[in-house]
C-alpha cells in the first residue's frame, strides 16, 4: 500500500536504497585541470618583451592555434539550428545525427552490427568519458570502487573523471622506453592486482594516437590489448580515438576493426570519437559514442535527467560529415602533419628523446636540464621556459610522477610556428647549462 501522504517516503522501494556508506568524506580532492592555466605564464614574458614573439606549445586546441571549424560548416549548422528550432530535442541527439555517424562518417556495413540505435551524441569528450565510467561501473559488475585502468602516463582527465563517479584508477606497468605503452601481460597483472585488493575491472582505457605522449599503436596491437583484457575479466574497453583523424596515414576503421571481435566480445567495447581535435572545436563540444544498445540506453536513460548534448554541436558534426570529414578537417590536418614532419626531424638533429607518433602531440625527456639546475620535476621549467623564454608547454609532471622529466610539446600549429617553438626551447634548455 502507499504510504500515508502525511508521511515521508522514499521514491524507490527499500530493497533499491542506495547503502549508507562514508566513502565520499575518504576521497581525495579532485584537483582542477591546470591545462587551463598554462599559458598565463606568457603574460609575464609578453610583459617584459612587448615585441617579441611567444609561442604556445601547450595547446591541444586546434581552435586556438590553427583555424578551426570552417566558417561554411559553422553557418550550414547556423541554418540548421534555424530550420530545426530550440526545443528539447532527445537525450542522444537526434535520429539525422544518428544516421550522419553511421552513414556518412564511419560508413559502417550491416556486418558490423552496428547501427543508429548504437549511436550516442555527447558534449564533448568529457562528458562522453564520464558517462562511460558510469556505465562500466554499473553494467560491469555493479559496484563502486571498482578500477579503470589507464596507462602509466594518462591524460589529467583519465585520472580524475573516473574517480569522480566512483571508480579507482589503476595506472598499469609501463615504460618510458617504450612510451608506457600497455602489455597483455600488464593488463593481466593488473586484474590479478585488483583481484589481491578484493576489487574488479570494470573498464581499460586504450587511446591511440595517445594524449600526452603521441604514442601510436597499430590496429594489432590495439586488439591484441582488447582481446586480452576482456579475456582476463575486464568488464569493458573503450577505445578513445580523439586523435586519429590527424595523421598522415589512414585513420581508424571501425567496419574492419570490429571484424576482429566475436558478437559477444563487441558488446563489451566502446568507441570515442568526435569533432573537437580533429576539426578544431573545442568550444563546440561535440563527440559521440558508440557502444552496445543496452549501454546506450542505460547512458540515454541517465542523460535525460543529467547532461544532454546541445542541437548546435551535433548539426556542426552533422554538417562536417555530410561535407565530406576529410575534406572539412584540412585545415587541422594538413599543417598539423607538416608540423610533425618538421618537429621529427628537429628533435632527431638536436639528439632528444622523444616519443613522436600521430596526432597532436610530442613527449620529450629533458632530464639532463633539470638535474643542471637542481628542480625534480618540469613544473618549475614549464614556468622557467613560459616567463623567460616566451614558449608554453605541458609539464609531464601534470600527467603522473612518472613523467617529471618529461614535457609535453604541441605541433598542433603551422609549421613555421612549431619550427619557431622548437628553436625557442634549445634556446631555454642551452640557456640553464651555459
Amino acid at each position: 500500500m502507499p504510504a500515508s501522504p502525511d508521511t515521508p517516503a522514499y521514491n524507490v522501494p527499500a530493497t533499491h536504497l542506495i547503502p549508507v556508506g562514508d566513502y565520499l568524506r575518504a576521497l581525495a580532492p579532485i584537483p582542477p585541470s591546470r591545462m587551463f592555466l598554462i599559458n598565463k605564464s606568457l603574460a609575464v614574458y609578453k610583459q617584459n618583451h612587448p615585441q617579441e614573439q611567444v609561442f604556445d606549445a601547450s595547446q591541444g586546441d586546434g581552435g586556438a592555434s590553427l583555424p578551426g571549424v570552417p566558417r561554411e560548416i559553422l553557418e550550414r549548422a547556423a541554418q540548421m539550428q534555424i530550420e530545426h528550432g530550440t526545443a528539447y530535442d532527445m537525450p542522444f541527439g537526434t535520429e539525422a545525427y544518428r544516421r550522419a555517424v553511421v552513414e556518412k562518417y564511419w560508413k559502417l556495413d550491416a556486418a558490423t552490427g552496428l547501427g543508429p540505435a548504437n549511436v550516442l551524441g555527447v558534449q564533448g569528450g568529457r562528458d562522453g568519458l564520464v558517462k562511460a565510467y558510469q556505465a562500466m561501473l554499473a553494467l560491469g559488475h555493479g559496484r563502486l570502487g571498482d578500477l579503470v585502468i589507464v596507462s602509466r602516463m594518462p591524460w589529467i582527465s583519465y585520472n580524475w573523471g573516473p574517480y569522480g563517479v566512483g571508480a579507482n584508477v589503476l595506472l598499469a606497468p609501463g615504460r618510458p622506453e617504450e612510451g608506457w605503452a600497455y602489455s597483455e601481460d600488464a593488463l593481466r597483472e593488473c586484474v590479478a592486482f585488483a583481484a589481491r585488493d578484493g576489487r574488479k575491472v570494470a573498464g581499460l582505457i586504450i587511446t591511440n594516437p595517445d594524449n600526452p605522449t603521441g604514442l601510436t599503436i597499430s590496429v594489432e596491437k590495439q586488439v591484441a590489448l582488447a582481446k586480452a583484457a576482456l579475456a582476463a575479466g575486464v568488464a569493458f574497453v573503450l577505445f578513445d580515438w580523439m586523435y586519429h583523424y590527424v595523421t598522415d596515414e589512414q585513420p581508424m576503421d571501425l567496419n574492419t576493426f570490429i571484424q576482429h571481435f566475436e558478437p559477444a566480445e563487441r558488446q563489451r567495447l566502446m568507441f570515442l570519437d568526435g569533432i573537437t581535435k580533429s576539426l578544431g572545436a573545442s568550444n563546440i563540444r561535440n563527440c559521440h559514442l558508440i557502444a552496445s544498445e543496452e549501454v546506450v540506453k542505460f547512458i540515454v536513460a541517465r542523460a535525460s535527467h543529467a547532461v544532454m548534448p546541445s542541437y548546435f554541436s551535433l548539426a556542426v558534426a552533422q554538417a562536417a560529415y555530410e561535407m565530406g570529414y576529410a575534406q572539412a578537417a584540412r585545415g587541422i590536418i594538413e599543417p598539423t602533419n607538416a608540423s610533425r614532419k618538421l618537429l621529427k626531424d628537429f628533435l632527431v638533429e638536436h639528439n632528444f628523446q622523444h616519443i613522436l607518433g600521430k596526432g597532436y602531440y610530442a613527449f620529450i625527456h629533458v632530464g639532463k636540464w633539470l638535474k643542471a639546475k637542481g628542480w625534480k620535476d618540469t613544473e618549475p621549467l614549464g614556468r622557467y621556459l613560459a616567463e623567460q623564454h616566451g614558449l608554453a608547454v605541458v609539464p609531464g609532471i601534470y600527467f603522473s610522477e612518472y613523467g617529471a622529466e618529461w614535457i609535453r610539446f604541441s605541433y598542433a600549429t603551422p609549421p613555421e610556428r612549431t619550427l619557431g617553438a622548437a628553436r625557442r626551447l634549445v634556446e631555454g634548455l642551452s640557456a640553464l647549462t651555459s
